[in-house]
């Protein structure tokens, strides 16, 4: 988990977090198992999915990443 922590440039508590809605979501499975030096291990298995695309749902995503820029016309005059 440290080194996909690392990779995403993310915390390990957030790693989980995300690991957690996609479980919810059912994306992901996960399996325990307990390793011979006693510590309990947590794999995560991608699950097959398909999305289907429509103008509703890409309206829908669009709409929630959308980012909405400050205005940045500090000291600058609107042209007539």
């Amino acid at each position: 988990m440290s080194q996909l922590a690392r990779e995403l440039g993310i915390s390990r508590p957030l790693l989980y977090l995300h690991l957690q809605k996609l479980e919810e979501a059912e994306l992901v499975t996960s399996d325990m198992e307990i390793l011979e030096s006693g510590k309990a291990a947590k794999y995560y298995m991608l699950n097959s999915f398909q999305i289907e695309l429509n103008d509703q749902l890409v309206h829908k995503l669009a709409n929630s990443l959308s980012v909405k820029k400050k205005n940045d016309n500090k000291g600058e005059k609107e042209s007539d």
